[in-house]
């Protein structure tokens, strides 16, 4: 990536040679091009920077990175080391850290998740002044009359530039005096799905987390048709995201140890919530923030639920669910059992059958289908 700060060789996390996604986009160079003359001497905010990009361009001024993303935030941390910047160059916080008091310069990659960015802009709003510069960025498709209102009615007038290579900018005046509404953040909602051990309990969702205002079809489709087990065997909700489904799991077996796993931090704190207000505070479990099962002890999980994603930001992508299914079956003692839920077209029973040598289908509807793998003895 080119930038006026200079040249720099950039990677997602976890680094995979074979992928030809980049971990910079036209929105990331507009926004470094535009903000080359202003005067970073006092304190830069960068939100949302997917995979470090911005931060390590802008690295020499000290900025502090707010991100939602365990894996965004490694790829930080070994893009800053590959262009040769000390550990300590940007200061690093997820969504759920304290924002800095004060903000001059604030620099907003606008999220695929609106209730992301509303959430983020709530939080950093007491810290902006009415000499901020505020400067958001993203792809022609990731903004919307929507977003523009967000800017408006949390931080102030707001207005974009012409798009540039299919990216536009995002300029707001902050109006330090303004009237905002409360923040809405973290939602709860009770589930009513009839069948099944989650049926009437309630979950807790902060702002980023997968179909945060609603149980999303694919895992109420999964909750309806969980495996029924019994005994104290350990149980791993893999992409956690609100945590119902560990939940619920951990209900139908009270003698099950669950861990709950994702690289999302507001997931993390869902999935807490989620359990401690249905398990209750003397229950037991783990709660795992990192890059899925990759240091996940092997061979000590009996049953493995995921619920995989599909798309990384706005591009569609396999590589995900591979590695999902990849680490499970590491993680899982022989004869542990995967259960994942897909839609129909994405072919999870091959890849499944690759790795795992077989795959059953253990409930299926026109749009989905819920799977079972069965790691194999030795």
């Amino acid at each position: 990536m080119l930038t006026p700060w200079g040249e720099y060789d950039l990677t997602r996390f976890p680094e995979d040679a074979r992928d030809p996604l980049r971990a910079w986009d036209a929105a990331d160079d507009y926004l470094l091009r535009h903000i080359e003359k202003l005067d970073l001497s006092g304190s830069v905010v960068v939100i949302g920077d997917r995979w470090g990009a911005l931060a390590t361009a802008l690295a020499g001024h000290g900025p502090v990175q707010i991100s939602d993303s365990f894996l965004a935030q490694e790829a930080t941390r070994a893009n800053l080391a590959r262009a040769g910047a000390a550990p300590d160059a940007v200061r690093l916080l997820s969504t759920r850290d304290e924002v800095p008091e004060r903000v001059d310069v604030l620099l907003v990659r606008v999220p695929k998740s609106l209730g992301l960015l509303e959430d983020q802009l709530h939080r950093i709003a007491p810290s902006v002044h009415a000499g901020t510069v505020v400067v958001g960025t993203g792809m022609v498709k990731e903004i919307h009359t929507s977003t523009l209102t967000l800017f408006e009615r949390i931080l102030g007038p707001t207005k974009t530039s012409l798009a540039e290579k299919k990216a536009r900018l995002i300029f707001t005046t902050p109006e330090p005096d303004l009237v905002r509404p409360a923040n809405p953040w973290p939602l709860t909602y009770s589930l009513e799905l009839g069948i099944g051990p989650a049926s009437g309990l309630a979950t807790t969702n902060h702002a980023g987390v997968f179909c945060a205002d609603r149980l999303d079809i694919g895992t109420r489709f999964l909750l309806q048709h969980l495996p029924e087990r019994t005994g104290p065997e350990h149980v791993v909700d893999l992409g956690c995201g609100n945590g119902i489904v560990g939940t619920a799991a951990a209900l139908a077996n009270p003698e099950a140890r669950v861990t709950f796993v994702d690289e999302s931090h507001p997931a993390m704190a869902s999935a807490e919530a989620t359990f401690r207000m249905c398990a209750g505070s003397a229950r037991q479990a783990d709660f795992h923030l990192g890059d899925g099962l990759a240091e996940f002890p092997p061979g000590t999980a009996d049953l493995v639920l995921n619920n995989p994603p599909f798309h990384t930001h706005q591009t569609t992508t396999d590589r995900t669910s591979s590695r999902m299914f990849l680490d499970a079956r590491t993680a899982l003692r022989d004869g542990g059992e995967l259960w994942v839920v897909g839609n129909r077209h994405l072919g999870y029973h091959e890849k499944l059958r690759r790795m795992f040598g077989s795959c059953e289908v253990v409930a299926s509807d026109p749009k989905f289908v819920v799977l079972r793998a069965v790691k194999q003895t030795r």
